[in-house]
C-alpha cells in the first residue's frame, strides 16, 4: 500500500480503465449507426447489437469477479486485455448482424474481465485513510470516458468510417494490453479454506451479500440515468436543440471532474450519506428539468445536475462497497457484485424505459425516470435505519 494518493501505480492503473472505457463507450453510441447503415439491420435489431454488449459484460463480470483471486489478479487482467483486443480485432470481420451480434457478445466479455480486474487492483494503491477520494478521483476515469467517448464516436463517424473507428479502437486496446504486461499487479494471497470457498459454485462465491443494498440503488440509478444515454439525442432532435445536446456530456464532464475531489473528501470526513442523498437529489432535479426544457440553457444546466447526481453516486457506491467489505478477498466479488447492478440498469433501462415512451412523450419519460431517484432516497434511508437498529440491538446485548 502507498502512502502517497498520487503514485505511479494509481495513476498508471487510472489511465489504463480510461483507455478501456473510452473503447466501450465509442463504440456503443456508433454501432447502432453502422448496424443499420453497412449490415441493413432494422431499428431493433441495431438497438439488439448495441444491448447484447452488456449481456457479455454482465457475464463476465459474475464470473470474473470470484476467478480475480483464483487465478490471480495479473492473469485475468493480463488474459482480459489480450481477449478485448482479439474480440476488438474481429470487427474487422462481421459481414452480417448475425456475427457482429456475437462478436459484441463476446467482445463485451473482454471489457468486463478488463474492467472488474483495474476496479480490484485499484484499490491496492489507495491509502486506507483515503477510500472515499482515492475512487472518486479513479472514477474520474470512467466518468471523462462517459463523455468523451460519444463526443469522439460521433465525430469519428462523420469525419470517417466504420474501418477507420475500428482501427482506431484497435490502436488504443493494443496500447492497453501492452501496458497491462508493464504495470506490476499485486496478487491476494488465498488460504486453502479462502481457495475452497471461491472454487465453490455457491451465491456466495459469485455474490457478495453486504454489497447487495448499494448495488440494488445502483441499478435503480443506473435505470434512471439510461434515459439520458438513450433518449437523449432523439429527444434534442424534438426540441431543435442538436447542437447544445452535443455538449450535453461536455459539461457533466466537466462538472463531475471539479466536484470529485471535494465529494471524495467529505465520503471521507463526513460519511456516505452526506454524499449519496444529495446525488439522488440532483439526479431527480436534472432529469425533472429535462422534462421541461425548451432552449440550450435549461438543457446544459440539466446536464450539470445529472453529473452532480450520477456522476457522483457511480463512484461512492464503489466507496461504499470497499468500506462495507474490508475483507481483501473479497473486493474483487464486491466490485462485480456492484457493477452488475449498475450495468443491469444501464442495461434493461432503454427496453423499459422504451416501452413507456410508447404511453407517453419524452417529456413524461423524463418525469417518471426522475421519480426512481426519489425512491433511491426513500430506500437509503430506510435501509439505513433497519441498520442502525440492528447495530443498537446488538451493541445492547453484548452490554
Amino acid at each position: 500500500m502507498e502512502d502517497k494518493l498520487f503514485n505511479k501505480h494509481f495513476v498508471g492503473i487510472t489511465l489504463i480503465n480510461f483507455c478501456v472505457y473510452l473503447v466501450y463507450y465509442l463504440l456503443m453510441v456508433i454501432i447502432a449507426v453502422i448496424a443499420q447503415d453497412n449490415l441493413h439491420a432494422s431499428l431493433s435489431q441495431a438497438g439488439f447489437a448495441s444491448g447484447i454488449y452488456i449481456i457479455g459484460t454482465l457475464i463476465a463480470r459474475l464470473y470474473m469477479g470470484k476467478q480475480l483471486e483464483l487465478l490471480g489478479r495479473k492473469f485475468v487482467l493480463r488474459g482480459g486485455a489480450i481477449f478485448y483486443l482479439i474480440t476488438t480485432i474481429a470487427y474487422l470481420f462481421a459481414p452480417s448482424i448475425g456475427i457482429l451480434y456475437v462478436i459484441r457478445l463476446i467482445n463485451g466479455f473482454g471489457y468486463g474481465t478488463v474492467s472488474t480486474a483495474t476496479n480490484a487492483i485499484v484499490t491496492a494503491y489507495i491509502p486506507k485513510n483515503k477510500k472515499g477520494e482515492g475512487i472518486n478521483y479513479y472514477g474520474l476515469s470512467t466518468s471523462l470516458a462517459a463523455a468523451a467517448g460519444p463526443f469522439i464516436g460521433m465525430i469519428l463517424l462523420n469525419l470517417t468510417n466504420f474501418l477507420f473507428i475500428i482501427w482506431f479502437s484497435i490502436i488504443l486496446i493494443a496500447l492497453v494490453t501492452i501496458s497491462c504486461f508493464i504495470f506490476p499487479v499485486k496478487n491476494i494471497q488465498l488460504s486453502d479454506a479462502q481457495k475452497t470457498q471461491l472454487s465453490s459454485w455457491s451465491i456466495h462465491s459469485f455474490i457478495e451479500k453486504k454489497a447487495l443494498f448499494i448495488t440494488g440503488i445502483a441499478f435503480l440509478m443506473g435505470l434512471a440515468y439510461s434515459s439520458v444515454l438513450s433518449f437523449l439525442s432523439s429527444y434534442t432532435k424534438v426540441l431543435d436543440l442538436v447542437a447544445a445536446g452535443s455538449f450535453f456530456f461536455v459539461v457533466y464532464a466537466l462538472v463531475v471532474t471539479f466536484t470529485r475531489p471535494m465529494t471524495g473528501r467529505i465520503f471521507d470526513v463526513k460519511g456516505e450519506q452526506y454524499v449519496l442523498y444529495p446525488s439522488y437529489i440532483f439526479l431527480t432535479a436534472g432529469l425533472f428539468l429535462l422534462s421541461i426544457t425548451t432552449n440550450s440553457a435549461m438543457l446544459l444546466i440539466a446536464g450539470a445536475l445529472v453529473g452532480l447526481g450520477y456522476g457522483t453516486f457511480m463512484s461512492n457506491g464503489q466507496a461504499v462497497c470497499l468500506k462495507v467489505v474490508p475483507n481483501a478477498t473479497r473486493i474483487g466479488i464486491a466490485l462485480s457484485t456492484y457493477f452488475v447492478g449498475l450495468d443491469l440498469g444501464l442495461g434493461v433501462g432503454p427496453y423499459v424505459l422504451g416501452i413507456l415512451k410508447s404511453f407517453t412523450s419524452f417529456r413524461g419519460l423524463y418525469v417518471i425516470a426522475g421519480i426512481i431517484p426519489l425512491v433511491c432516497t426513500v430506500i437509503y434511508f430506510s435501509g439505513n435505519k433497519i441498520s442502525l437498529n440492528k447495530t443498537k440491538e446488538k451493541y445492547e446485548r453484548i452490554s
